[in-house]
């Protein structure tokens, strides 16, 4: 069923011909907005040794990106809601190149953060611009693997941070790897402003929709914010503890993060096709319940050095494709018109668990903790799964 007439309206007929250019296009997006933590992440043992940046200071870059994410995402969702997808996606990849073009350049770590913290704003527009190009131009029955498969654009960026980029800046320098990055972004940016149709004109203010998440938007929101705290952790400090607690090199290292990000990429799409009405609304649950054994087995990974791969996979699989769930669902639960803002709110949720997550971790890392540090990501997840769960059932008793 179309959500609205604006919604149906708003990229035209034009792009639902070419569903497949569109996917590839909103993949790109979501892989760029997120790209420049996941790059931090994977260089994180050049950047520790290079530039300065102490292990708890990594999980700062995170904590600021993801907080500026979190504060701005309500607003996005409205700006999203008015101007619409191409403009929003433009507007998402041309900052996304600038802050990759900033980092690559920061001479020490305070500049770093005010490159992460311009970076919140492409993460702040991608979900609502994406869903709501989605809602707009894909045909309802192609709708979830459409969503599962853009969703993965976030774990191409963790791959392409974690092998190609990781193994260029062991040849160019770490600086050139994010010029890189930089670049091919600014190229995105002119792709989607030839190959999108044009919105139509910006719709004028109305009366304000509500920033605070009601029903089905707020369990959804509790439960994302669980969930980033865990995934946050494991994406900014995996490397790290492959370095410093498994002895591995720093490019073996990083592969950690590509690793995740290809099991991610299919676990997003296999477990979005499978998100069906009567069926979605207990893989968040089922999900984040495997988390927990992802985090089982990076606790017992210094014995048994093997374990961090097979958790690597793990946490992608579960973790990982559980916030691509539940994009599916705010899309079968969202209001008329509402579904950027509801889809920025459940984000927000998402994006503060990421500020928080590394926060909390960092301290046990500088320490040297990972053992600490591993039992309370499988806190939060554990977590994530009980409100998961309770919702699931709550929904049942209605």
């Amino acid at each position: 069923m179309d959500r609205s007439t604006a919604e149906r309206a708003t990229p035209g007929g034009a792009v639902e011909g070419a569903t497949g250019g569109l996917t590839a296009l909103l993949t790109g997006a979501m892989a760029f907005s997120m790209l420049q933590l996941f790059l931090l992440g994977a260089l994180g043992p050049r950047l520790v040794g290079e530039l300065g940046v102490s292990p708890a200071l990594l999980g700062w870059t995170t904590t600021v990106g993801f907080g500026t994410a979190a504060v701005l995402s309500p607003l996005g969702g409205r700006l999203v809601d008015r101007i619409g997808p191409r403009r929003s996606l433009v507007l998402l990849l041309s900052v996304s190149a600038a802050a990759l073009a900033l980092i690559g350049a920061a001479p020490g770590p305070g500049y770093l953060l005010a490159a992460v913290a311009l970076g919140g704003l492409p993460q702040a527009l991608a979900n609502p611009a994406t869903n709501k190009a989605i809602l707009a131009a894909v045909p309802p029955g192609r709708r979830g693997p459409v969503t599962g498969m853009k969703q993965s654009g976030v774990q191409l960026g963790a791959f392409a941070a974690g092998l190609p980029l990781t193994a260029l800046a062991g040849g160019i320098g770490w600086r050139g790897a994010v010029w890189t990055a930089a670049a091919t972004a600014a190229l995105a940016a002119v792709c989607a402003l030839r190959a999108l149709p044009a919105d139509p004109q910006a719709a004028p203010a109305g009366a304000r929709a509500s920033l605070v998440p009601r029903g089905d938007i707020a369990w959804l929101a509790v439960f994302s914010l669980f969930l980033g705290c865990g995934i946050a952790s494991v994406n900014t400090y995996v490397a790290l503890f492959g370095a410093q607690r498994l002895g591995m090199g720093p490019t073996a290292a990083g592969a950690l993060v590509a690793v995740l990000g290809v099991a991610g990429i299919a676990g997003r799409v296999g477990w979005s096709r499978a998100a069906r009405p009567g069926r979605a609304e207990w893989l968040p649950g089922a999900l984040a319940a495997g988390a927990v054994g992802a985090a089982v087995l990076l606790l017992a990974a210094p014995g048994a050095g093997a374990l961090v791969w097979v958790a690597a996979v793990a946490v992608g699989v579960f973790a990982v494709s559980a916030n691509a769930v539940s994009m599916v669902l705010v899309m079968q639960r969202s209001a008329p018109g509402r579904a950027g803002q509801d889809s920025a709110l459940v984000a927000a949720g998402f994006f503060a668990g990421f500020a928080v997550g590394p926060l909390l971790f960092g301290p046990l890392a500088n320490a040297g903790h990972y053992g600490t540090g591993w039992l309370l990501v499988a806190a939060e997840f554990g977590a994530a799964g009980a409100v998961g769960v309770t919702w699931a059932m709550r929904g049942r008793g209605r």
